[in-house]
């Protein structure tokens, strides 16, 4: 099965950065280093952490999850930092 990944990274500025992926481990790396793959907002942000994540079927699936987490507040985001993972809904 192909999976997909909705993560969050706590940057050095305690900023959240949410993005998709299909290799976590890789993407962490991406941005904690000079990787020309790394995120703009995040390369003047390191270290970055993973605090969050979320597993999905397909690439459409995990976009609009991130689409949606990106709309919510900071307030709204640190909670759903706090939720248990195996209470989490697939869409």
């Amino acid at each position: 099965m192909n999976s997909w990944f909705v993560y969050i990274v706590r940057c050095a500025d305690d900023s959240l950065y949410t993005g998709i992926t299909k290799n976590i481990s890789r993407r962490i790396d991406e941005h904690n280093t000079d990787n020309r793959l790394a995120a703009a907002y995040t390369r003047a942000r390191r270290p970055v952490a993973l605090v969050y994540d979320e597993n999905y079927r397909t690439r459409s699936q995990a976009a609009k999850r991130e689409y949606q987490i990106k709309l919510l507040t900071r307030k709204e985001k640190e909670v759903l930092l706090e939720i248990d993972p195996d209470t989490k809904v697939d869409l």
